[in-house]
């Protein structure tokens, strides 16, 4: 059997940055980053569309946390020590320009995710990390005497360890929860979040392409509102506030099987009677024109005429011809379309779970296990999932870099 003094289970962003940060801070120690698959960041090399969404632009911890439906509460301390500014910082170090967009995201000046591969690439080279892929770890079983690990790999390749880090991404399914499941931890049930929803409503999905820059989203009965941009899609709705809607919702809405109602306000910024006044203002100015051809502001005019007639306004009426009845029903579809959700679409690529290792069993200073000692957590395989934006990518970072730490003051302390 193989020895190494410390390894990594998972070649994506948690666990390499935690191979970096342990081998730069225990130099001569043996560290090496196991990935299953041929390819090292493969979900790095395909976020925000191949752009990679690096972190988000939020600096305050304690507002910064609540992006987090899940974990929040977790990560406000690894928060206080490695956070979007300290990423920027790392990157920005080993020569990665970054640019911070209007909606806060953080992208590299180069627009590829391929900067930010080479970056970790070369510097776990650089650090001496040895990488080995098609690598996926099988079995895990502990040392007599709790001072070790020791590994079965795919293809019955065996290695031993002083430190173990589990960093092997979300439990899409609960056989993805098995190695730490079997080291003595709960893995609480994994469930989509980040998804769009499939609407029943045919005339909504006709006008598939249209997006607006901000509407109110809600699921009445539970809670749940967001304001954000929109996108109507061939199914359904996509698009910020629907995928925050999603993440906050996602074990709620998987018991429901996706089977719930929505509710639309497309005019959010604005106060009923406000819309309602401006309605009869243009039928007293332009009574000959249609409705349906006098579109409120912001409205495409393909959903202002869909929701014009979804209010039982024909095609021929005039604004003089607008009775009271038939405004307030077109503003009711203004401020409260109400639609049914019937089911979900993922992204299979990008797609985020909630769900992964219990939170309350792990050390959040080291990332190390309370349960089994030398074993450490990072990324997604924890019970910790953020909303669309770069939140994800900063929970990986910020786990992976406590988990380096940590394992490279052990395994100094080991060697003393």
């Amino acid at each position: 059997m193989s020895e190494r003094q410390v390894v990594v289970a998972g070649g994506g962003a948690s666990g390499m940055l935690a191979g970096i940060v342990c081998a730069e801070n225990a130099p001569g120690v043996k560290i090496t980053v196991l990935e299953k698959t041929s390819q090292f960041l493969a979900k790095v090399r395909i976020s925000g569309g191949g752009r990679c969404n690096v972190t988000q632009a939020c600096f305050d911890t304690r507002e910064l946390s609540g992006h987090y439906p899940r974990g929040g509460s977790a990560l406000l301390g690894p928060l206080e020590v490695f956070q979007p500014r300290d990423t920027i910082a790392w990157f920005e170090a080993r020569g990665v320009r970054l640019k911070t967009e209007a909606d806060g995201r953080i992208f590299p000046v180069s627009d590829s995710s391929q900067t930010i591969i080479e970056c970790l690439l070369q510097a776990a080279r650089a650090a001496g990390v040895e990488l080995l892929a098609n690598r996926g770890l099988d079995r895990v079983e502990r040392l007599v005497g709790g001072s070790g690990f020791s590994l079965t790999l795919s293809g019955a390749e065996t290695l031993g360890c002083e430190r173990l880090m589990l960093a092997t991404g979300g439990c899409r399914a609960a056989a993805a929860g098995d190695v730490a499941r079997s080291l003595g931890h709960t893995i609480e049930a994994p469930v989509p979040s980040l998804f769009s929803f499939h609407i029943a409503s045919p005339w909504l999905r006709e006008l598939a392409g249209i997006s607006l820059e901000s509407v109110e989203v809600s699921i009445p009965g539970l809670g749940l509102c967001e304001r954000g941009a929109l996108l109507v899609t061939h199914k359904g709705l996509s698009g910020p506030a629907i995928l925050r809607l999603s993440a906050w919702g996602a074990r709620v809405l998987h018991e429901l099987d996706y089977q719930f109602p929505l509710r639309i306000n497309w005019l959010p910024h604005r106060e009923h009677e406000a819309v309602a006044v401006e309605l009869e203002s243009r039928r007293a100015a332009q009574p000959a024109r249609l409705v349906i051809n006098t579109p409120v502001s912001p409205l495409p005019a393909r959903l202002w005429e869909r929701l014009a007639l979804a209010a039982g306004i024909s095609r021929k009426t005039r604004l003089a011809e607008l009775s009271r009845s038939a405004r307030h029903r077109l503003v009711q579809q203004l401020i409260g379309t109400r639609l049914q959700a019937i089911g979900k679409s993922l992204n299979q690529d990008e797609f985020v779970t909630c769900g992964g290792v219990r939170l309350g069993e792990v050390n959040f200073k080291t990332m190390e296990s309370r349960i089994c000692p030398g074993l450490h957590f990072g990324g997604e395989l924890l019970d910790i999932d953020g909303l669309t934006g770069g939140f994800n990518f900063q929970a990986a970072w910020t786990t992976g870099w406590l988990a380096g730490r940590a394992m490279a003051a052990q395994v100094r302390g080991a060697q003393i």
